[in-house]
């Protein structure tokens, strides 16, 4: 694909654009829920026992411990300043952890510095690049993954699940005669990634695949990784929902936030069987059914005004519990700790 088409496709599809772009134009909306709840910051309140209510520059490790152990993979954090990779394999077998796992950063986003570590020659290159602590995880195995996002009213003994997106991991299909980084080439999805993958996989890349085989290039439901995110909204039901309730009311002062998960099928997630919850993101966490391409931007638009409206209610309801909103200058120093932290991650 040529680079003048390359471009064009990013500029007529909204879901390649920045986020200032997609979320500058709603400044006036987040400025009215501000000036409702009398804060700038008021999301601080979402979810009073996670840091910043999950917005950012939080603690994963901190999230983890306190989401019942049963519904996360095994996870231990890795502290940087003290850690040598002997040590940490040391640590990995006194709890029964075994290649291959996932290192991710503590305090992360957009699924930057995630990779999947299949070897001790890999750990000592994840511990020799990474600026900050991280956390090592068993490798779920589970084929598909799901967004969920999730919303309680405090007080209220239920809570709903507002969106669900399905997330198709970047990935290449061969005809028997294309090598990869050809077949890379004729997907403007998977061309946009370009970059990353041949730092990631060189000359591998030259490989020729068999017809109809597939071959996944980024194995994390990330979109700015490449996945592709599909709305699956549709297929919300009873038993889903009360699963999620039955978890998420299980998750300390938790009332906001997309529960990312994986799964064995569809029908056994909803029945509560084999899945595992890989992430939950709070009040920082976007509703990202609306990055379906069949999607427009006023669709996201208003799917982004309804989740800040419940944002703002709950954290108006907390506040008046007792639970206070982040101050400007602590708010401002978040904004700057998190923009200069996306930037040490993308070098990971």
């Amino acid at each position: 694909m040529s680079s003048f088409k390359l471009k064009w496709h990013k500029l007529t599809h909204w879901e390649y654009w920045p986020l200032w772009a997609v979320y500058y134009p709603l400044f006036p909306v987040w400025l009215f829920f501000s000036l409702k709840a009398r804060s700038f910051f008021f999301f601080n309140a979402a979810n009073p026992l996670m840091k910043n209510g999950g917005m950012a520059m939080e603690s994963k490790k901190e999230i983890y411990d306190m989401i019942p152990e049963e519904y996360i993979p095994k996870t231990v954090l890795i502290e940087k300043e003290t850690v040598t990779t002997d040590s940490v394999e040391k640590l990995l077998s006194e709890m029964n952890l075994q290649y291959p796992l996932i290192a991710k950063p503590d305090i992360g986003m957009k699924a930057f510095g995630v990779d999947k570590i299949k070897s001790k020659s890999d750990l000592e290159s994840y511990i020799n690049r990474t600026p900050e602590d991280f956390l090592i995880q068993e490798f779920i195995a589970y084929p598909d993954e799901v967004g969920i996002f999730y919303v309680r009213v405090p007080g209220e003994e239920k809570g709903k699940i507002t969106g669900i997106v399905a997330k198709e991991f970047l990935s290449v299909t061969g005809d028997g005669y294309s090598s990869i980084l050809q077949l890379i080439k004729q997907n403007p999805r998977s061309h946009l990634q370009l970059k990353a993958l041949v730092k990631k996989f060189g000359n591998k890349l030259d490989t020729v695949l068999k017809d109809g085989e597939k071959f996944i290039l980024v194995p994390y439901g990330s979109h700015t990784r490449g996945a592709k995110f599909i709305d699956r909204s549709n297929q919300n039901n009873k038993d889903l929902e009360n699963l999620i309730d039955g978890i998420c009311t299980q998750i300390p002062e938790f009332y906001y936030g997309r529960l990312d998960v994986l799964y064995a099928d569809f029908d056994g997630l909803s029945k509560g069987e084999n899945f595992k919850i890989i992430e939950i993101n709070g009040a920082g966490g976007e509703a990202t059914h609306i990055y379906d391409p069949k999607h427009s931007l006023f669709f996201a638009w208003k799917e982004i005004f309804k989740h800040w409206n419940y944002l703002c209610k709950i954290s108006i309801i907390n506040h008046k519990r007792g639970y206070p909103y982040l101050s400007f200058k602590d708010g401002r120093a978040m904004l700057k700790a998190n923009s200069l932290l996306e930037e040490q991650l993308k070098l990971v």
